[in-house]
């Protein structure tokens, strides 16, 4: 049976899951959801002996019912290969009483890879499917870590052009000289004076633009989106938590049906809607813990109803969580609105012309399956000191954030159920932030003398995403003020 998918703001207009992909935005600024969440049609007993790649099989067919067995596996095949430095492509690391979900064994040593790796498979099939003559422009803004994967993705795909925007000063210099290195013919990567909210909503506000649409379709360009509102990045994000769930079973450090809480360090709120869906296709998911950074927009959420997003923007050391509008969290608010779309467009409309909405109290109450925490700079750097003295584990700093929120759940609720952490970034990426927390004496260190005395301390091989970089050209040196968005891509593409 297909699946169609509509919009967030507009129930009445379906789409194929590749016509989803293909457009990554609603014409109306809605975010594409499935008519409802399929059920997995395998039982855990078979997904037990399964590979990441089987897995992910099974899981995507259920949500991308228009692609073809065969057109499904060559992307999943084409994805999840010798990119990732481990054959399992998502290891489990039991930490003391938790079990850490590694997934930055990417490409670019992040959680984006998991997707971002599939996605330009994914949208070149969509393309063909859909007989598109145009190129696709792809659009992305980044707190860090989204930029580089997509551009990794992307980079000389046929077909496709890549436009990435950043925070100037907002992102790590790992981050930042991973993005400005990158090659290809076809990427651009633009720094923006302002921070990451601005730098999302200037494209969605392009992606909103019927004026630059029919300038782009003239001159032979549409854009599609690889952030997390596009529903191709959330998909592949679903199947490392049914993975993680099948091999804590094999393992045996589960028992068949035993419920498993997920801590998710959360920003743009898709890794956790991901873990949501999950739970949703018969994933026998406890509760689903909203970690936040100093942040704490989406912890306030949880704790009031009222989503504000009118708050100092505070830098902190997990920079890839320095959000104040997290855009998949309307995917969850369609949800518990009972998929009323005219309800989603009204709070999405009072977001954006007053910065704050509230949900009503039926809404609340089917926010049950999720928690929220938030941890201050001062805990984070406290969670990576004490975990490396305790286990000599070393997480990064967004990890960390989930890890200590994990801890102060457990603690705060008695909730004694086993507890999965979703590690999304590689200490290397964040080394200057951890290594600091390890000891002080790093911290007037220069970011890449500490990469060997990691490497050292944690007993780890040094990434060959962070080998690549050490002596790289600069070859993006693109800025423009967040209110000239347009016209920069406008240039980049000569339009």
């Amino acid at each position: 049976m297909n699946l169609l998918y509509n919009s967030t703001r507009n129930a009445e207009k379906k789409v194929t899951a590749s016509e989803a992909i293909l457009k990554g935005l609603a014409d109306d600024g809605g975010l594409f959801v499935p008519e409802y969440i399929p059920k997995l049609d395998v039982t855990m007993e078979e997904l037990k002996s399964m590979s990441y790649q089987e897995t992910a099989y099974a899981v995507m067919k259920q949500f991308l019912t228009d692609f073809t067995e065969e057109e499904l596996k060559h992307c999943i095949n084409s994805a999840y290969d010798s990119k990732f430095d481990t054959e399992v492509i998502a290891p489990l690391v039991k930490v003391e009483d938790t079990y850490h979900l590694e997934l930055f064994h990417g490409a670019t040593i992040a959680f984006k890879d998991m997707a971002l790796s599939i996605l330009p498979h994914l949208l070149t099939t969509a393309a063909k499917k859909n007989d598109v003559t145009k190129e696709i422009v792809i659009l992305t803004a980044t707190s860090g870590d989204t930029g580089k994967a997509a551009l990794a993705g992307f980079a000389d795909v046929p077909g496709t052009k890549i436009i990435v925007f950043y925070p100037k000063g907002g992102v790590s210099r790992i981050q930042e000289l991973q993005m400005v290195t990158q090659k290809g013919e076809n990427t651009s990567v633009v720094a923006i004076h302002g921070n990451f909210d601005n730098a999302q909503s200037g494209v969605k506000e392009m992606f909103e633009d019927k004026e630059l649409e029919k300038e782009l379709a003239a001159a032979g360009y549409q854009f599609s989106s690889a952030n997390s509102i596009n529903i191709g990045r959330l998909v592949p994000q679903v199947v490392y938590y049914v993975y993680a769930y099948a091999k804590l079973l094999e393992n045996e450090e589960i028992t068949e049906g035993e419920e498993l809480n997920v801590t998710v360090p959360t920003g743009n709120f898709g890794n956790i809607l991901a873990a949501y869906y999950a739970k949703q296709m018969g994933v026998p998911i406890g509760k689903l813990i909203c970690a936040s950074n100093e942040n704490k927009v989406l912890f306030d959420f949880f704790q009031t109803g009222v989503y504000d997003r009118n708050r100092e923007f505070i830098l902190t050391s997990s920079p890839s969580m320095d959000i104040l509008i997290s855009s998949n969290l309307e995917r969850l608010i369609y949800t518990i609105a009972g998929q009323d779309a005219e309800k989603d467009a009204q709070l999405m409309a009072q977001l954006k012309d007053r910065g704050v909405y509230e949900i009503t109290p039926e809404m609340r109450e089917k926010l049950a399956d999720f928690a929220g925490g938030y941890a201050t700079e001062e805990e984070c750097r406290d969670a990576i000191r004490t975990t490396y003295e305790k286990t000599g584990y070393v997480m990064d700093t967004h990890t960390a954030v989930a890890a200590a929120v994990c801890k102060k759940y457990r603690s705060d609720s008695g909730d004694a159920r086993k507890c999965l952490v979703a590690s999304t970034a590689s200490p290397y990426k964040f080394i200057h932030s951890v290594m600091s927390a390890i000891d002080e004496k790093y911290a007037a260190a220069d970011e890449f003398s500490l990469i060997d005395e990691l490497s050292r301390i944690s007993g780890t091989e040094v990434p060959r995403a962070i080998e690549e970089i050490r002596n790289a050209e600069i070859r993006h040196c693109l800025e423009c003020d967040a209110d000239c968005m347009k016209e920069t891509v406008k240039e980049i593409l000569r339009v």
